[in-house]
């Protein structure tokens, strides 16, 4: 565990330091976010905080390569480690070029699923997938599902991070919940059967954590940098690539039912493939939610509008920095909430969980109630 966290910090000392370069060469090659309409921010706001969080990320990679217990795991977790890295940076070069020139969506589109061919064809994949009462639980793909299944879920991903990326410090938080949450699961997992804890997705959460923890103080709003779509298509790939690399090396896991490990649940055979997607059910809510409005409009699902959630909140009587949080709080309620309930089962862990939803019910609906008579006298 120690060297995961330092892991972390490494990614995150990193990607703060860069966020400083990365400003400087986006307003010296006028990669910047220009007000629009549909904006939230007043002044124009550098990009490429991706290129700052993909540096980190390397940064985080490299020093797991030298700690004592990462670097003696095998081979297989800093291949897939690597693979996803290197998917990352071609996803990255994608979104600088539409943060320079802006590309066109099919030709976004095109670039995310050149990356999410690299991680499947490099072995970055589902292979099968554990399903309650058929069997054994073991339903495996063929090879074409297999592909098919992990670029649906690559770009997915990668989208609903791009779609919610719309407050300052928004999707910078989300994704880092996610990674933190994501990391308490498969260390879990690789802990309660026998697994070496040296695992890829837990080595990429830590890297992905870090990175996005680095990027926030200078993204919180007011936003100094912007993390563009080189940043928001790397971290979906990233957390996608994780979850793919833990349903690759956890194939034939065996349920263990010791400890307070709650074995019986069938939310334990699926949360590898669950976890990410709940992980992402406020932006993934928010990309539906976007489709249909827009399709019911005769406009394409792609075009742009001012109806995301965090703009609802907006009007709803919030500030920037409290619908922000309020978000997380959303986000942090499904991931960990998934996490607590289903891995360590007890009256504590439901506790916990309802009163985390409680206290997020209140601060997103009663909280604007609140402040309105203070503001009115």
């Amino acid at each position: 565990m120690r060297e995961y966290l330092l892991v972390f910090l490494a990614a995150a000392v990193v990607s703060y330091l860069l966020c400083v370069v990365a400003r400087e060469l986006a307003m010296r090659t006028g990669a910047v976010a220009e007000v629009r309409d549909r904006d939230v921010h007043a002044v124009p706001i550098p990009y490429f905080g991706g290129v700052a969080m993909l540096g980190g990320l390397g940064a985080g990679f490299l020093v797991a390569h030298h700690l004592p217990f990462l670097s003696r795991s095998g081979p297989q977790v800093f291949h897939d480690a690597g693979v996803v890295l290197i998917g990352g940076a071609i996803i990255c070069a994608v979104g600088v070029l539409d943060d320079l020139i802006e590309l066109d969506a099919l030709t976004k589109l095109g670039g995310q699923i050149v990356a999410a061919g690299y991680l499947v064809l490099n072995g970055v994949q589902l292979y099968s997938l554990r399903i309650p009462g058929v069997g054994v639980g073991q339903f495996t793909l063929d090879y074409g599902q297999a592909i098919l299944f992990s670029i649906v879920l690559i770009v997915g991903t990668v989208n609903a991070i791009n779609f919610v990326d719309g407050l300052d410090g928004l999707a910078g938080g989300m994704v880092a919940i996610g990674a933190v949450a994501f990391f308490a699961f498969s260390y879990r997992l690789a802990d309660v059967n026998g697994y070496a804890l040296a695992i890829t997705a837990a080595l990429l959460c830590a890297c992905l954590g870090g990175a996005c923890v680095g990027f926030l103080p200078h993204n919180f709003f007011p936003a100094r940098i912007f993390m563009g779509d080189s940043g928001s298509m790397l971290l979906g790939l990233v957390l996608s690539g994780s979850a793919l690399s833990l349903t690759g090396q956890f194939a034939a896991v065996q349920v263990n039912q010791t400890g307070d490990f709650n074995a019986g649940n069938w939310l334990v055979i699926m949360l590898p493939i669950l976890l990410p997607v709940s992980i992402l059910v406020v932006p993934f809510l928010d990309l539906v939610l976007a489709v249909v409005r827009r399709t019911r409009r005769g406009q394409m699902f792609y075009h742009p509008d001012k109806e995301h959630l965090h703009h609802r909140l907006l009007e709803f009587g919030h500030s920037q920095r409290v619908a922000v949080v309020i978000m997380w709080l959303w986000a942090g309620l499904v991931a960990f909430g998934g996490v607590l309930v289903t891995l360590y089962a007890s009256v504590l862990s439901v506790v916990i969980t309802l009163v985390w939803a409680a206290l997020t019910l209140v601060v997103t609906f009663a909280l604007p109630r609140l402040r309105r008579p203070a503001a009115v006298s």
